[in-house]
């Protein structure tokens, strides 16, 4: 167990250049592979995730090289992967999973996808049911891993999301690039874009956008390119609510990006009355900032709703930790989609929270939290049940007690934020 840093009076101080994108990194790796030379990919995220992409690819004759957070690799083309000679492991990868299940439904050969305890029950029908509708041949255990990806023939699909997930929405892209002919995606709300946009960045005009429509054009040529990944918000966003809610803080985030499908986190803060601000702008495909934060004493509260939980998901812990300490209730709803993520994320939020005495409720697809009411800590034993984003946001939260707190689990931060605790503690130094 972790013993963590808590009563942080002196604040959070400093400069920090978080890790790259993580949603990012694993599309940089997917799309280098399958384009045509040799590209180089700058402050790339070498975390466990994103190194369960990149064995994958290397399985399927892919030349990559890591060196720090500088990769490149030599793609084989749209056509050139080759049959992997053992299983591929997707680890606690969600990402990597969906997202090659799109891809490796329209390859020649067959391919079996394991991963372990916790992503062997996550859902996975929402991928291979509509790549079915293309086409695939795929073979799940009871909608989960392991699965079977067998030779199948994609054809061109218009196809409505069932509910908003980047996920489902870019493994049927990536199907549909081997399609026979143009195929649409539509929305019910928009989310992540990093895969359309990126793919535009390979190839020219791969992807076409109307309102919700997405329009994937078969058979594209895709180029190897020299990028750099920007700092990956979700990870920013542990240090943007810390130095939020600790007394004296004042951090300067640098190169963050703001993708506009991803700052829902920016929106609650500055809804709530936080002082953040945004500097040094650019406005490149990937658009950046650095993020200015400073202490701020009253919050107010905050209801968030449906339609904006999609530019906002993986931040949800965190805007309960937030409202935890706002003057009145605060309510999220329509977030159901967090109880299928590494862990039940709104059963587990609510256990973890309600250790420190944080006056929150579970409801179906959210919560609801009091955060009038003064903190009693009930446990000092904390758990991240295996799931990288609770013990990051326990440990912001630990930040704020006058009691000793220890948390189990922490070894999981490092699917997403090698160097967190590093980077915590350089800010608190």
């Amino acid at each position: 167990m972790k013993e963590l840093v808590v009563n942080l009076n002196t604040g959070l101080h400093g400069d920090l250049e978080v890790p790259g994108d993580k949603s990012i990194s694993h599309r940089s790796v997917i799309l280098s592979s399958i384009s045509e030379g040799t590209s180089h990919v700058h402050h790339f995220l070498a975390s466990d995730d994103c190194i369960s992409t990149i064995n994958a690819f290397r399985e399927m004759g892919v030349q990559i090289d890591l060196d720090g957070d500088e990769l490149t690799v030599t793609g084989v083309g749209l056509h050139g992967l080759k049959e992997p000679q053992t299983k591929l492991d997707m680890g606690n990868s969600g990402t990597t999973t969906r997202l090659l299940s799109g891809l490796l439904s329209a390859q020649k050969f067959t391919t079996n996808l394991i991963g372990d305890d916790s992503l062997s029950k996550r859902p996975m029908k929402r991928v291979s049911e509509p790549l079915s509708m293309m086409g695939a041949r795929i073979e799940t255990t009871d909608g989960h891993l392991p699965m079977t990806i067998n030779p199948g023939h994609i054809k061109a699909v218009e196809y409505e999301l069932p509910m908003a997930s980047a996920q489902v929405k870019s493994a049927i892209i990536l199907a549909a690039l081997n399609a026979n002919d143009d195929s649409v995606v539509i929305e019910p709300q928009v989310t992540r874009n990093h895969t359309e946009t990126m793919l535009n960045q390979f190839g020219k005009d791969v992807i076409e956008r109307d309102g919700n429509q997405i329009i994937v054009h078969h058979n594209p040529k895709l180029t190897a390119q020299d990028f750099n990944v920007p700092g990956d918000i979700s990870s920013a966003a542990f240090f943007m609510v810390a130095a939020t809610l600790v007394p004296n803080s004042h951090i300067v985030l640098k190169n963050v990006g703001i993708n506009a499908t991803r700052t829902g986190i920016l929106d609650v803060l500055i809804k709530m009355g936080a002082n953040v601000k945004l500097l040094n702008q650019t406005n490149s495909s990937e658009p950046t900032a650095d993020i200015e934060v400073t202490y701020t004493p009253d919050l107010k509260p905050i209801d968030v709703t449906e339609e904006s939980i999609p530019l906002m998901i993986d931040e949800l812990p965190l805007v309960a930790l937030l409202a935890s300490r706002a003057n009145g209730h605060s309510h999220i709803i329509g977030a159901e989609e967090l109880r299928f993520k590494e862990t039940d994320r709104i059963q587990t939020v609510v256990m973890e929270l309600q250790k420190l005495g944080i006056q929150i409720t579970e409801l179906p697809d959210g919560f609801s939290i009091d955060g009038s009411k003064d903190w009693r800590v009930a446990n000092s034993s904390l758990d991240s049940h295996g799931d990288h984003r609770i013990g990051m946001t326990l440990a912001v939260a630990a930040l704020l007690l006058d009691t000793s707190v220890q948390l189990d689990g922490e070894d999981a931060i490092s699917i997403s934020y090698p160097q967190f605790f590093d980077h915590l503690k350089r800010l608190c130094s």
